[in-house]
């Protein structure tokens, strides 16, 4: 009862007559007869983050139509694929996708693995009831177009409709599978440079002393080592790799959020909820697991998309190098360097652009939305 009374009324021991309207700088719910009504729930922090995350239009629908697109991307073989998603041939259902038939499967003359792309093999397909389900975009990353009407790199037709790069393959399918393969990097990438750099600053922030001393001076060492000129040594070392390549930018990529979570760690671990837990006896570990981790958590969050696109540029410019992924492996980097060998095909070149360009500004706005939404300073909106 005593809640709803402001401070003026409690002392004089007055309340207000009952339907009376409210008085200047009284709150509506203590108008009236002075019954209790209910108020509505406090928000939880996270709420409230999202709430303004989704009153920021841009950011939020950057991120719906970014996480569609990587759904897609994730089934590009349904999409984009030289082999059919179901065959049914002489009363038998095949499903080319799962398992490789050869030829003498649709009466051919080879025992290789049938080319759904043939013309002998498409009429046994479409004769006597005999059927196929093609996916959107019947090619795939590697296929090539031997049947093309044109030359190679040819321009955008009926048959492929983003054209082919210069060695007869699908544009469009390149594009799905680059795409996929950056985006699929990306978040590997930042996933191992988030536990290594939310680790490394963690324990330089909450120790201090010279352990902080120590991993900083470690630090500074490592991060002025030249990257592309070890990356061009490995490269020369070992076979190109997905998987080399993603530990080589592991090895760096983890100092930049480091320091935001060394800085959070060095604040946080003088607030009271600290010392009070170290009273009580918690372990450190627990205290930096569960109480000073998740109140460090806004710059982490609000450096992944950033960090996602600087990944895909890093990919990007390698493969533009020919330093990147084994050569013949679909990516955005490798049709840019293949636009730039064949100036006059510009299709190649504006599509692997324009793809590059909308996916970094997704993540951008997505930043940026997210930015905002974390920031303390509008944690009362």
């Amino acid at each position: 009862m005593y809640g709803l009374i402001d401070p003026p009324e409690a002392a004089d021991g007055r309340l207000p007559p009952e339907g009376a309207p409210a008085a200047d700088g009284q709150s509506p719910i203590r108008a009236g007869s002075g019954k209790r009504t209910s108020a509505p729930l406090s928000l939880s922090p996270g709420r409230r983050a999202w709430q303004r995350f989704r009153r920021n239009r841009l950011g939020y629908w950057s991120l719906v139509l970014f996480c569609l697109l990587v759904v897609f991307s994730l089934f590009a073989e349904v999409l984009s694929n030289d082999k059919p998603l179901v065959v049914r041939y002489q009363g038998t259902l095949y499903f080319p996708l799962v398992k490789d038939y050869s030829e003498k499967t649709f009466d051919g003359d080879f025992d290789t693995p049938a080319d759904y792309l043939d013309p002998f093999i498409r009429d046994k397909l479409t004769q006597g009831g005999n059927w196929a389900i093609y996916p959107p975009n019947p090619y795939g990353p590697r296929t090539i177009n031997y049947f093309a009407r044109e030359p190679n790199p040819s321009a955008p037709s009926r048959d492929n409709l983003f054209g082919t790069d210069d060695r007869g393959r699908d544009l469009l399918a390149q594009l799905i599978y680059g795409f996929r393969l950056s985006v699929l990097f990306g978040l590997a990438l930042t996933a191992i440079g988030v536990v290594m750099g939310v680790i490394a600053g963690a324990i330089q922030g909450y120790a201090g002393g010279k352990t902080d001393l120590v991993g900083q001076r470690f630090m500074e060492i490592w991060g002025s080592m030249p990257e592309l000129y070890l990356l061009i040594i490995f490269s020369a070392i070992f076979a190109p790799s997905v998987a080399l390549l993603l530990v080589l930018l592991s090895l760096f990529g983890w100092m930049g959020l480091s320091d935001y979570v060394r800085a959070e760690f060095l604040r946080n671990r003088q607030m009271d909820y600290v010392r009070a837990a170290r009273a009580l006896g918690v372990s450190n570990l627990q205290i930096m697991w569960r109480h000073i981790l998740p109140n460090s958590l806004t710059p982490v969050v609000t450096f992944l998309p950033f960090r996602m696109s600087a990944a895909i540029l890093a990919l990007t410019s390698l493969d533009f190098l020919g330093l990147g992924v084994p050569p013949g492996t679909p990516s955005l980097g490798e049709l840019l360097s293949q636009g730039k060998a064949n100036i006059d095909a510009w299709w190649i070149s504006l599509s692997t652009f324009a793809v590059l360009v909308v996916t970094l500004l997704l993540l951008t706005f997505m930043g940026d939305a997210l930015r905002d939404a974390l920031d303390p300073r509008k944690a009362q909106e």
